[in-house]
């Protein structure tokens, strides 16, 4: 904060207030923020150099939560039923602590424009630059408490996969093995968010009535989570016995994830990473099909080290020539359509270590083969 020369920072993001608050998350609004005619808007405020001065704004209703859940910050206010209460709320916590003419950082993409108006008329004096680079920094580094939440949700992500494709049945539909999929995450305490599922030769990912057919391949893509924590993991499946061309195309998408795997360890870079995975992919016959990507994960599945500016999701790479450090976590993914086998995927889950790197939930890269009766 003193390097950037921010007085206070203003955490609004579910993901920023859950890390500052030690995982704490009102469960009323778990799944959603929307409220009357405004959205639940959550804040905290720390000042720099004064952890005694932090304070917390939530809603009426988390008073007694609070009370059997107490949060390390000192000062709170509940009183809050909508965006524009928590700005006003925010204002008169600064305007106590005399810093109403602060640099305050604020998250900008995770801030309602009401919110705002109203910090920005509580607060004329003050000036307001963007907390995005701060907070993500100090979440791109994992603590020993976050790193086994990850591995807690990549073991249960593969799991509850190789517990869905063992138990199928040739002909069920896509979407039952979706719904399937999130009932066995979340016996495993688990909150299955999404799962992105095709079968045979189809490269349609959303649940549907597609069925898997005996000889056809089943990709699983599947997102879930534990107290905020993210894990993505893709497997493969096989309604019968794996054809040679399967096995050729997991191989080859195997080759260029364990490029890019091997490159993760302390002191290596994204470039590196990306570097020696798209020369191995540029070797493989079925290359021009294919795609690589690695990116950071935590408590946002894109996240801090942010490595590429040109795959997948838009944002600068900043982080692409950062060495990386223990504690990173990074998921490494890469995926080929063929327009007879279909949507063939691997991504894991990768931990930098002290002396090199662990992957999490790193059971099932193989084909998973359901037995024909």
């Amino acid at each position: 904060m003193e390097d950037a020369g921010v007085e206070v920072v203003l955490a609004t993001s579910t993901h920023n207030v859950r890390y500052l608050l030690g995982g704490y998350r009102f469960f009323f609004f778990e799944h959603f923020n929307a409220i009357g005619v405004s959205v639940y808007l959550p804040c905290l405020g720390y000042q720099r150099g004064h952890p005694e001065n932090a304070f917390y704004i939530g809603n009426p209703m988390e008073t007694r939560s609070l009370e059997l859940e107490p949060l390390w910050v000192g000062r709170l206010d509940t009183s809050s039923w909508t965006a524009a209460g928590t700005a006003r709320a925010a204002a008169d916590f600064l305007r106590r602590l005399r810093l109403e003419r602060a640099t305050i950082a604020i998250e900008r993409s995770f801030m309602p424009d009401e919110a705002l108006t109203v910090l920005e008329q509580e607060l004329p004096g003050a000036s307001f630059v963007e907390a995005l680079p701060l907070l993500s920094e100090l979440r791109a580094i994992k603590r020993p408490d976050e790193l086994a939440l990850l591995r807690i949700v990549a073991d249960g992500i593969v799991s509850a996969m190789m517990e869905v494709i063992g138990s199928a049945t040739a002909g069920v539909t896509t979407r039952a093995v979706a719904e399937r999929l999130r009932i066995e995450e979340t016996r495993r305490g688990l909150v299955s968010e999404y799962c992105l599922v095709a079968a045979g030769p189809s490269s349609h990912r959303a649940p549907s009535e597609a069925p898997w057919l005996a000889g056809r391949a089943l990709s699983l893509d599947s997102g879930a989570s534990l107290r905020g924590y993210v894990g993505d993991l893709a497997r493969m499946g096989c309604m019968g016995t794996p054809t040679a061309r399967m096995e050729e195309l997991l191989a080859q998408v195997d080759a260029v994830q364990q490029a890019g795997r091997s490159e993760v360890r302390p002191g290596r870079t994204g470039q590196e990473v990306y570097a020696a995975a798209l020369a191995v992919q540029g070797e493989c016959p079925d290359g021009p099909n294919m795609s690589f990507v690695a990116h950071g994960m935590g408590l946002v599945s894109h996240e801090a080290p942010y490595l590429t500016d040109t795959r997948t999701v838009p944002y600068p790479a900043v982080h692409r020539h950062r060495p990386f450090e223990p504690g990173m976590v990074l998921s490494v993914e890469t995926e080929l359509v063929d327009s007879v086998v279909g949507y063939v995927k691997l991504e894991d889950t990768v931990v930098v270590t002290e002396d090199g790197a662990e992957a999490y939930g790193d059971a099932g890269r193989g084909w998973n083969a359901v037995p024909l009766e």
